[in-house]
């Protein structure tokens, strides 16, 4: 992606963000608090009724999903809400739609824009066997609606979309050192060609596709899944092992916890559990492409700075490397990993909107 004064937000002032609700029949006090997002741009705005009612205002980036995109997120989060599944979804303008656009940068590009209640509650820090039951009951209700009709301009979550486009990307941007591009790219295309390999036949649907726990949120007693940017076409697998990232023995318990609550919703294609260590190299890959393209934006260089060292790439080669190796190995089988050393990375690192 170019770099351009509407991808950087540089025209999204506070007086611009304002402007646009109240252009699309909102009217606002002069609040306008910016909330942590690094892809998109997000703001709590207060409306000036006689409640004082706050919003979330999303902002999302120029030039990476399309108006059908945007509305299919929109689309799905409704049916979910409709079918009492716990999201919070956008909420409509007053002329009933849920998306709007604001041109910025001397209109040279558009922004678009979305509006969501203001949402409080609690983030789980870790999962126990009650949680994992939680999550399994929570991700099967999204699945029964996901699979209830397609996305028809959503990419898809494969090899070639998810993994390949980032590859060609990092190719092009000759980021990854010299010394280490052979072992890098036989790496990653290698996860890519095992990835479409093992989906053919696999059942393929409308899934969160960033499910992580730093997307649920506890309020009320209840589990709520929340910022479906990322949904996707794509298997259902995706959505578990994010939610259940580790290869220790506490993980697999916890999986075989989060799949008998799972299946008391909808059946579960177990052979597709193949799917982890492939999805897991290539959302590293997705990761590394992600960084490159918006390199451009100063935030993501001080955000992630060992993006620029060798060390970083040392470290994703292996673990590009250790995931098509892991691959192999029977889905109950995948050794514990390591102690993690310090500075070595984490889940922050590699889910890029992990809460910090």
């Amino acid at each position: 992606m170019p770099p351009s004064a509407a991808d950087l937000f540089l025209g999204l002032t506070p007086d611009a963000v304002l402007a646009a609700v109240e252009a699309a029949g909102l009217r606002c006090t002069s609040v306008c608090w910016p909330l942590n997002s690094y892809e998109n741009r997000v703001m709590e705005l207060e409306l000036a009724d006689a409640a004082r009612t706050r919003l979330v205002a999303k902002f999302y980036r120029p030039q990476r999903w399309s108006e059908a995109q945007l509305l299919e997120e929109h689309g799905f989060l409704a049916e979910l809400a409709a079918a009492e599944v716990p999201v919070v979804p956008a909420l409509p303008f007053p002329d009933g739609t849920t998306l709007r656009r604001v041109a910025v940068a001397g209109g040279a590009d558009v922004v678009w824009f979305c509006l969501f209640p203001r949402f409080g509650g609690r983030a789980p820090e870790e999962v126990d066997d009650a949680l994992a039951a939680r999550l399994g009951a929570l991700c099967a209700r999204i699945h029964v609606v996901g699979a209830r009709q397609p996305f028809t301009a959503r990419e898809r979550l494969d090899g070639a979309t998810y993994g390949g486009k980032a590859l060609t990307l990092l190719e092009d941007s000759g980021r990854i050192p010299t010394k280490l591009r052979r072992r890098f790219h036989l790496a990653a295309r290698g996860l890519v060609a095992l990835t479409d390999d093992w989906l053919r036949g696999a059942a393929m649907q409308r899934i969160h596709g960033d499910f992580h726990l730093g997307n649920l949120i506890e309020r009320d007693n209840l589990l709520f899944a929340l910022d479906f940017d990322d949904a996707r076409t794509g298997p259902p697998v995706q959505d578990l092992w994010l939610l259940l990232p580790g290869r220790d023995a506490d993980t697999l318990r916890h999986r075989a916890i989060f799949l008998q609550s799972y299946e008391q919703f909808r059946p579960f294609d177990h052979s597709t559990l193949r799917l982890i260590e492939p999805l897991r190299g290539l959302r590293l890959v997705h990761f590394c492409g992600w960084l490159a393209a918006r390199w451009h934006d100063p935030i993501f260089a001080q955000t992630w700075p060992q993006f620029a060292t060798d060390a970083f790439w040392h470290e994703t080669t292996d673990a590009l490397e250790e995931a098509l190796e892991l691959a192999w190995m029977p889905v109950d089988a995948v050794p514990a990993p390591p102690p993690v050393p310090e500075n070595e990375p984490t889940n922050a690192d590699f889910f890029w909107d992990w809460p910090k």
